[in-house]
């Protein structure tokens, strides 16, 4: 019989702290860049640095592999090469104050405009009383009252004169001026206005009457000097505000010529300023008010009326270097498009343009915005938002319930704002499929795909970035360095991690536990470096926290709750091998596998199955067994079997095909009646020509196994039949590896069912002949042998069952 047992030095993956080529971590270099992830990087390179709309980034990957914190650094080194984009500010719309205008400028200007207009406002509220206190304005001012009333006077005077002269006397009233005849000097009554001739009256009514329209004339006249006067005052308010106002205003415009639309903006304020220059007046009458009520509304006013003159900086890259690099960790619709403030005045809600809010979009905008997928979708309307935004190449702030169409209320419009931004969303690689499939816009927007991979291959470059990584984490969480010893066994765990010998774990998120636990136990020790011994402590109080299930289960099985056998030899009973994962912790737990046999047509029955316990993938393996026994010992031949498979006391859901090989053995074990021994359990998926197929969580089914016969007692007899192609997952704890080496424990590789059958029963498998037979004596015959005895019982219960029917037939 071939020797099918591994070499010892295929037992772990060790990795000598000598060759590491350090004392400890302190010596190496910072990690540069992302490690490990070759495609991954290739693809953010192009994505970042290719122009064009949608050439966005989606980087897929697992929980773990520290996918945000390595975008964003890597991302931070590439923004570094682009230039600092322009400021972005909203300033009143003069012309409809319900649609602010967006401005740009250059970079840091945003804030030198703002202090700017602050500074031109607070020369004008500081001078411009002043000039219209001055005597020089209150003399201009009176000369032109004064022109007014003289004028006005004069012609009063005479029109008063003429009616005196024509017997009347003009005399204002509640209801207007009135022209009233004289008598002897003094107003003539109704009465004795009505007790006059006829023809008096009519006289006196024509004269009343030419005066009244001379008198429309006079009123018409004195109406026009009125309107002059107060033009001529408004002009001199103008001349004066403008002597104020104007020599800066043109600073600025100069200052900003280069800005079309910062000049009209200027010139709007001026021509504004102009038309209200009694606001300005009134804005100071300081505690003019009569109560402090009203002094209280005079400040609001104040202050509310001057903001329409401010510059809301919207976006400041004053102190920006390269391009921004936004990571938004909570995507709600108003943080990624902005938002419209409001603040209660008065006892109303009101808004302006001052109120408005940027979002990580315009933050982000001439750089980078990195969002988790799923935060984004978690987040009503976001995604909308978002791939709105990306589509039109703009950002419109504008409330989330006038986009839905609820809000009937007016408020802001603003211009929207031109965007130029690179998204990266990060997410699981379910998302981009789901998407991809059922967004029909995520493709047009998402055009690169970024994966980021769980594992890396063992070269001296990648196992020289890991060290830096170690590094680097050290001295930016500022815990102690490792010495080698240490980051050989941080090594080793990180093959475990990724369950292959070839291969390192790039789960970085949970290697950094792993480094800040150790710390601790190394603070603890009063150790100036994390040792070697500080990181087993760390991983076996790891599992210490979550094992408890295992070692209940481990203690059932000793107790003998659950039956399971690590000695002697049963006819069509088996130990299979599954994984139990609990979320953080994983470990193997065996399995009890029986078989029965008898003969029919119903072929294999698998208990699991039939009570709704077997996934998809575990029923298939079943009927790969199925398929197996026909192309190995019934060719040609009729179903002459019925079988029932079960997992014994399992009363939980079963999946995974890891089993069907263990399924086969305890069948074929029943069928040619020969005892299979039981120390050794078996894992291994099986296809329909008998090859044993590679499974996963090798390392927790093997150690599990062990424990359970180390608890009920090594013989040196037990051990587990794995894939040979699983030999290169083989990351065995050490106490495991030991018992291997001391022939304690054994692990045996094949690759066909044929050489599993001989390990586990001792007798020769028996290859098929050219007459399709088995040689005499071998495993393989007395199977066959067995399926041809049930054809023949049933062949003989058909003819029975024939002969009775015939013989009933006969009596009738």
């Amino acid at each position: 019989m071939m020797n099918y047992e591994v070499h010892t030095d295929e037992l772990r993956r060790k990795f000598d702290p000598e060759d590491l080529g350090i004392e400890d971590t302190s010596e190496l270099e910072h990690l540069k860049g992302i490690i490990g992830q070759k495609r991954a990087v290739n693809a953010l390179q192009f994505g970042l640095k290719v122009k064009g709309i949608g050439f966005n980034i989606f980087v897929a990957g697992p929980p773990g592999v520290g996918k945000i914190a390595s975008v964003k650094s890597f991302v931070e080194d590439m923004a570094k090469e682009k230039t600092v984009p322009p400021d972005w500010c909203y300033v009143n719309n003069f012309e409809d104050s319900y649609n602010p205008r967006a401005i740009k400028l250059p970079a840091g200007k945003g804030c030198e405009f703002r202090e700017d207009m602050n500074a031109l406002f607070d020369h004008v509220q500081k001078d411009l009383p002043k000039v219209f206190e001055s005597d020089e304005y209150t003399a201009r001012r009176e000369e032109i009252v004064n022109e007014l009333t003289k004028r006005r006077d004069a012609i009063s005077e005479e029109i008063n004169q003429k009616a005196s002269e024509e017997g009347f006397v003009i005399q204002p009233t509640p209801i207007g001026i009135m022209i009233i005849p004289l008598k002897n000097g003094r107003p003539l009554s109704d009465e004795e206005f009505q007790s006059l001739p006829e023809s008096v009256r009519k006289e006196i009514q024509e004269k009343q009457s030419r005066l009244q329209n001379e008198l429309k004339g006079v009123m018409k006249n004195m109406r026009k000097l009125e309107h002059r006067a107060r033009e001529s005052v408004k002009e001199l308010d103008q001349k004066v505000a403008l002597h104020v106002v104007g020599e800066l205003m043109d600073d600025l415009i100069e200052k900003y010529d280069q800005s079309p639309e910062i000049k009209k903006f200027l010139h709007d304020v001026q021509d504004d300023i102009l038309r209200n220059i009694d606001m300005f007046k009134v804005l100071q009458q300081k505690g003019a008010a009569p109560s402090p009520f009203a002094n209280v509304q005079l400040q609001v006013m104040q202050e509310t009326t001057l903001r329409k003159y401010q510059v809301n900086v919207l976006i400041d890259n004053s102190k920006q270097k390269g391009g921004p690099v936004i990571l938004e960790l909570n995507p709600t619709y108003h943080n990624l498009v902005g938002r419209i403030e409001k603040e209660v005045i008065m006892g109303a809600l009101t808004t302006d343009f001052t109120q408005i809010k940027a979002g990580s979009l315009l933050r982000a905008n001439g750089g980078f915005l990195i969002i988790s997928i799923e935060d984004v979708l978690r987040n009503f309307q976001s995604w909308e938002a978002l791939k709105r935004a990306l589509y039109s190449c703009d950002v419109q702030i504008e409330e989330l319930g006038e986009r839905l169409g609820f809000m009937t209320t007016k408020t802001l419009r603003p211009q929207p704002i031109p965007i130029d931004v690179k998204v990266v969303l990060v997410g699981q690689p379910i998302f981009y499929r789901l998407l991809y499939f059922l967004d029909h816009e995520f493709a047009e927007l998402f055009k690169v795909k970024a994966d980021f991979d769980t594992r890396m291959d063992t070269t001296r470059e990648n196992m020289n970035n890991f060290m830096s990584f170690i590094s680097t984490f050290c001295s930016k969480e500022k815990i102690r360095h490792l010495d080698n010893a240490a980051t050989a066994d941080v090594m080793e765990y990180a093959s475990r991690l990724a369950e292959d010998k070839e291969k390192l774990s790039t789960k970085f998120g949970h290697l950094a536990d792993i480094l800040r636990e150790a710390n601790f136990w190394s603070m603890e020790d009063g150790e100036p470096l994390i040792r070697s011994r500080h990181i087993r402590k760390t991983l076996d109080e790891k599992i210490y926290r979550s094992n408890l299930i295992e070692e209940r289960i481990r203690e059932m099985i000793d107790r003998g709750l659950i039956l399971i056998d690590t000695a002697g030899e049963k006819v069509g009973q088996v130990n299979g091998l599954s994984v139990i994962n609990l979320g953080d912790y994983q470990f193997g737990k065996p399995n009890r596998i029986t078989a029965t046999v008898e003969p029919g047509h119903s072929g294999i029955i698998d208990i699991e199955r039939e009570v709704k316990l077997a996934g998809p993938i575990y029923s298939k393996g079943v009927l790969i067994v199925s398929g197996y026994l026909v192309n190995k010992y019934m060719q040609g031949k009729p179903t002459t079997l019925t079988a029932r498979l079960v997992f014994e006391q399992s009363y939980e859901g079963v999946e995974g095909d890891s089993a069907s090989a263990a399924e086969l053995y305890s069948l074929l074990s029943v069928l040619a009646e020969v005892p299979i021994k039981q120390g050794i359990a078996v894992t291994g998926s099986v296809n329909q020509v008998g090859q044993v197929q590679a499974v996963g969580g090798i390392n927790y089914k093997i150690e599990g196994y062990y424990d359970v016969c180390r608890v009920k007692g090594l013989t040196g007899n037990q051990g587990v039949i794995i894939p040979r192609s699983n030999v290169r997952n083989l990351i065995l704890r050490k106490d495991v590896a030991e018992a291997v080496i001391s022939k304690k424990f054994t692990i045996w590789t094949i690759d066909t069912i044929d050489e599993g059958i001989e390990l586990l029963t001792g007798m020769v498998a028996g290859e098929r002949q050219e007459d399709g037979t088995f040689p005499p004596n071998t495993f393989n015959e007395k199977v066959s042998k067995k399926l041809d005895s049930f054809e023949e019982t049933l062949r003989r219960s058909k003819v029975f069952s024939s002969d009775m029917l015939t013989h009933k037939h006969t009596s009738e």
